[in-house]
């Protein structure tokens, strides 16, 4: 994998362990090698976080963000509490509109030995011919995962939180989890990204997830 980027990270957030591992779901909820029930203060604190998560239903998932003209210290504090929210969810990715933010910024960690990548006004410039097919999960559908394909390997223009310019090479499950962002900064969502049949299965499933939850 080729990820290059000279952006800076808030001391803090690199300082939390991340969750994101190799055999997992963009965004997942639970990571594929963790124990099947989470230890309570994990779970409290996973559950605090996806309550700041808009869920589907909610208008703001569908909208298109807009460009962020201001890199401020207003700016910053947004990008680290995108970053703390990601990892206290358990997630690998995050995008301002999932927080009910329409600005185009999104963080993610693909990998639990990289820093947290912030990416403001991302451009996708190219993607590769060859496509992949893998399993995701989202934040703002829990229960759901689906199959989705997507460009092998990417390479996108952006800003970092300061303003500075970057550009990231990415490819295998980064170059998922950035294409599944921005995806959510145009108001797309992997439920579009899927087969019909597949759609219903997840509907389903989101469904039995909300009775499930709702009987706890």
């Amino acid at each position: 994998m080729s990820d290059t980027h000279s952006e800076s990270e808030a001391p803090e957030l690199d300082e939390l362990p991340a969750p994101a591992s190799e055999e997992a779901d963009v965004e997942v909820e639970r990571e594929q090698d963790a124990p099947e029930e989470l230890d309570a203060e994990t779970r409290e604190r996973r559950d605090a976080a996806l309550r700041h998560v808009r869920k589907l239903g909610d208008p703001v998932l569908r909208a298109k963000a807009l460009p962020v003209e201001r890199f401020d210290r207003t700016l910053e504090r947004e990008v680290e509490r995108m970053g703390v929210l990601m990892h206290d969810a358990l997630g690998v990715g995050l995008a301002a509109t999932q927080l009910g933010v329409l600005h185009r910024v999104l963080v993610y960690r693909a990998y639990s030995e990289d820093p947290l990548t912030v990416l403001v006004n991302p451009v996708l410039e190219w993607e590769s011919e060859e496509r992949e097919s893998a399993e995701e999960g989202c934040l703002s559908l829990p229960g759901v995962h689906v199959e989705v394909e997507r460009a092998a390997r990417v390479r996108v223009r952006a800003q970092d939180e300061h303003g500075e310019q970057l550009e990231v090479e990415a490819e295998g499950l980064t170059a998922r989890v950035i294409q599944h962002e921005i995806d959510h900064l145009d108001g797309v969502l992997i439920l579009d990204r899927t087969s019909r049949e597949a759609r219903k299965e997840a509907m389903r499933a989101m469904r039995e997830a909300q009775e499930t939850a709702g009987a706890v």
